[in-house]
């Protein structure tokens, strides 16, 4: 199976059902990017969701995850920990457009619970069993003994098997800028095996793939934007080529 296309495409779009909604004072309906959120359009390969601290990525992402029914601390549809209930009810109002066809794979990956998700994992695995474990999923070593970085590239390299739906919430917390650029070759094989990401990141390096759309949340909310036109490229462009100028403003 190659790329997807608008024809194939297992989430098209979100939106949301204003109609259910009494009063938009309340957190999560309350921000700008939820409050317009009319119809947005996702791309078949990759859309990634970008913006500031506080405009709602993480939130949105988690609430498209419960929609379609992942856990909301991550994994995939098989997982139900939860070691705190506080997610936002932003699913409830959201109307997820799905496609005809059907992923063969998904997982949402969170990097904030990233943590209990791999404790869940040992702690099913210690439970008896017919089936293979779990971990072996993740390239057989415990999540645990491995650094943040490792234990997340496990996670791409080896459960992410392709015709999959993956939604990934900061996935570059714990890579460097090699790992990201790694990940973004993973990215591209899983995407050339029919897979569709929805990604919310800071990260110009995981946004640069090019079958792909940018959607910026705001004050403003919503809008789509190239890659050299996002505040994250033009910041780290700037910061390189004119550096000494630019510490030279902060310090002073």
């Amino acid at each position: 199976m190659g790329k997807l296309t608008k024809e194939n495409q297992y989430i098209k779009s979100l939106q949301l059902k204003k109609d259910q909604i009494r009063s938009f004072d309340q957190f999560p309906l309350n921000l700008p990017a939820v409050r317009s959120l009319d119809q947005l359009y996702l791309h078949p390969n990759i859309t990634y969701i970008i913006g500031e601290n506080g405009m709602g990525k993480s939130t949105l992402l988690e609430g498209i995850a419960v929609a379609l029914g992942f856990n909301a601390e991550g994994g995939s549809m098989n997982f139900n920990f939860s070691s705190y209930d506080s997610h936002s009810p932003l699913n409830e109002y959201l109307r997820v457009a799905r496609g005809v066809y059907r992923p063969e794979d998904s997982f949402f990956f969170r990097a904030e619970t990233y943590y209990n998700l791999a404790t869940n994992i040992e702690e099913l695995d210690r439970e008896p069993s017919f089936g293979g474990k779990i971990i072996d999923g993740f390239g057989g070593k415990s999540l645990h003994e491995q650094s943040h970085g490792e234990s997340f590239f496990a996670a791409f390299l080896h459960r992410f098997r392709g015709q999959g739906l993956y939604i990934l919430d900061e996935p570059e917390a714990a890579l460097s800028p090699l790992r990201q650029i790694s990940m973004l070759g993973r990215m591209n094989e899983l995407v050339q095996q029919g897979s569709q990401f929805i990604i919310a990141t800071h990260s110009p390096i995981l946004m640069a793939h090019p079958d792909a759309k940018i959607i910026q949340l705001s004050a403003d909310g919503t809008n789509e934007m190239p890659l050299e036109q996002t505040e994250h490229y033009t910041i780290m462009k700037q910061f390189f080529e004119d550096k000494d100028r630019l510490l030279h403003h902060l310090f002073k």
